[in-house]
């Protein structure tokens, strides 16, 4: 069956004390959560709670080790792209890209030399669901600093999609101009995540995992 956003209407913070389902972190209300996806951003979600949002449609995501994920943005720069949201949930790193970047993966992995390799890089695409992270305005921004890469909280947005725009442009893709805004492409991304999720599994192999430190992010 198939599921329709509802018309988008700008997220209300009063939304919250009509609203009664309060199982999402933060205390904000699920039914609130749920409104500010599909009516601020048009992004699909489904029934239930805590509130998760359907992948493939307007976007896929890169699902790598946090480690991993800092070390590769900090070398992409601070985003991958002005506008390429990105996200944290336990310990992972959700980086949005292109719709079909999924379906691209093992191929592209292969191309890269990376093929036959555990880098522990999935790519979750069509049929896929993401845990929505609790909107900035009620989860608190991080401040420009990651607290834990091995933080094991709610999933929360550490770049998060701006309402009001079309998130599309923004993400990195397999054109060869990469997305719009200055992303840069998909290539160039899976490229330099995989490095670093292969750099983090050799460190962790020889010396074990290191403890989580607070990690400055700018």
């Amino acid at each position: 069956m198939a599921i329709v956003p509802l018309p988008r209407r700008r997220f209300d913070r009063s939304d919250i004390s009509g609203a009664v389902s309060r199982d999402v972190p933060g205390d904000i209300p699920c039914d609130a959560v749920r409104r500010w996806y599909e009516n601020d951003l048009g992004w699909a979600t489904v029934p239930g709670t805590p509130v998760h949002v359907i992948t493939g449609l307007r976007f896929d995501v890169l699902d790598v080790p946090a480690e991993a994920g800092i070390a590769a943005l900090r070398h992409l720069g601070p985003i991958p792209g002005p506008g390429s949201p990105v996200a944290l949930h336990g310990g992972r790193m959700r980086l949005l890209v292109a719709a079909g970047s999924a379906e691209e993966l093992p191929g592209l992995l292969e191309w890269l030399d990376w093929g036959g390799l555990d880098l522990d890089l999935t790519a979750v695409g069509t049929g896929g669901l993401m845990a929505a992270p609790t909107p900035p305005d009620g989860a608190g921004r991080l401040g420009g600093v990651l607290r834990e890469a091995g933080s094991q909280g709610a999933a929360e947005w550490l770049r998060p999609p701006e309402p009001g725009r079309e998130v599309e442009p923004s993400l990195p893709t397999m054109s060869a101009l990469g997305g719009g805004g200055g992303a840069p492409d998909l290539v160039r991304v899976v490229d330099t995540v995989a490095t670093h999720c292969h750099r983090v599994r050799l460190r962790r192999a020889s010396t074990g995992p290191s403890e989580s430190q607070p990690l400055a992010f700018s």
